[in-house]
């Protein structure tokens, strides 16, 4: 049996622990510095291959000591991002799995440094954007022999909004801000360049609805790195409701709230209430040269809550918790195949979606 420490009890955190515990092939160690999420997740987990701990990875050499004790072959963060660097500084230093669900540009930066060298692997952004959206995007690339242009387009939204935001908090506040508020990048003319969030606004329609779609960042993951050169234009944005990002922009930036995240984060999580009745929706659009001539490839899935394990969760859970779960799985299977610094385009799509837990996406 596998032993894995999940790291962080919260939206996706609990469910992740779930999936891989019914499986009944991982040992799995919860961590988290709350003591009531951690009682309230042992009263409904009563497998005797689950356990809980009091783990505060911020607090000076916890994590170290932690592992000291209870020896993992593998290490799952789903904490807020700015942790993750302390928890690969651990993975690395014994000598075990790392995966993330960070959508922040420099904490991969920070993991891909600590991976250098390393016989184990080091998987960021194993979620949903980035993750998910970056193997379905890599997936139809490998159909073209010359591509054009690559769009990357996932929303996780209410299917009744009920406020101007037209917004439901799915997952982490702090991870949203942090999507909305930092540097973006893509491809243009085939070379990587930086991008401003919140612009390069436009619309789409599926399924009859119109949504609305901005640049954000970190939803690119690696893809722009891995094709600087062999696509002419390539970016990522979120899908909301209409009317969503001229109000994000009012908080942000005309409000100038981007530059005192702490008060937003507070607004918002008084004010937006959250959900399990969500949609996360997954637009993926390549076009390029297939024998000579132009054509255009798209990938388009809508996803709603499902019961697992006897309870109801959200969309936006499935999805990221699915995502990680099946990169988790494909990495023990396959060590000699993933080790050091592994990117989301270096999964297959069809590995992922005949997996057990990316079964999900189906």
């Amino acid at each position: 049996m596998r032993n894995i420490l999940v790291l962080g009890g919260g939206k996706i955190g609990s469910l992740i622990a779930v999936l891989l515990t019914e499986t009944g092939e991982y040992n799995v160690h919860l961590g988290d510095v709350d003591q009531e999420a951690t009682q309230r997740l042992a009263k409904d987990m009563t497998h005797p291959n689950f356990h809980v701990h009091i783990v505060d990875v911020m607090a000076d050499q916890a994590l170290p000591k932690f592992l000291a004790k209870t020896p993992v072959d593998g290490i799952i963060s789903s904490l807020p991002f700015f942790c993750n660097p302390t928890v690969g500084e651990a993975a690395r230093t014994h000598g075990i799995h790392y995966f993330d669900l960070t959508e922040d540009v420099q904490v991969t930066e920070r993991i891909k440094a600590l991976s250098q060298g390393a016989t184990q692997a080091f998987v960021p952004q194993c979620g949903l954007a980035p993750g998910f959206i970056s193997i379905v995007a890599n997936e139809l690339m490998t159909h073209f022999m010359e591509i054009e242009s690559v769009k990357m387009r996932v929303g996780a939204l209410p299917v009744n909004p009920s406020n101007r935001l037209k917004y439901s908090l799915t997952w982490s506040t702090d991870g949203l801000i942090n999507e909305y508020g930092n540097l973006c990048y893509g491809i243009e003319q085939g070379e990587k360049v930086p991008l401003q969030p919140l612009e390069g606004y436009e619309t789409i329609e599926v399924d009859g609805l119109l949504y609305e779609a901005f640049n954000t960042s970190g939803g690119l993951g690696t893809l722009a790195d891995t094709y600087a050169g062999r696509v002419k234009t390539m970016n990522y944005k979120t899908l909301r409701y209409p009317g969503h990002c001229e109000k994000i922009h009012l908080l942000m930036n005309d409000l100038k709230l981007n530059d005192d995240r702490e008060t937003l984060k507070r607004i918002l999580e008084h004010a937006i209430p959250k959900t399990l009745q969500d949609v996360v929706l997954i637009y993926a659009a390549v076009n390029g040269r297939q024998d000579g001539e132009l054509f255009e490839e798209n990938y388009v899935k809508k996803i709603y809550p499902q019961t697992i394990a006897g309870k109801l969760w959200s969309a936006i859970q499935v999805t990221t918790a699915s995502g990680i779960c099946s990169v988790v799985d494909l990495v023990f299977a396959n060590p000699s195949k993933y080790h050091g610094f592994v990117t989301q385009e270096m999964f297959a799509l069809q590995d992922i979606l005949a997996n057990r837990f990316g079964q999900h996406f189906a």
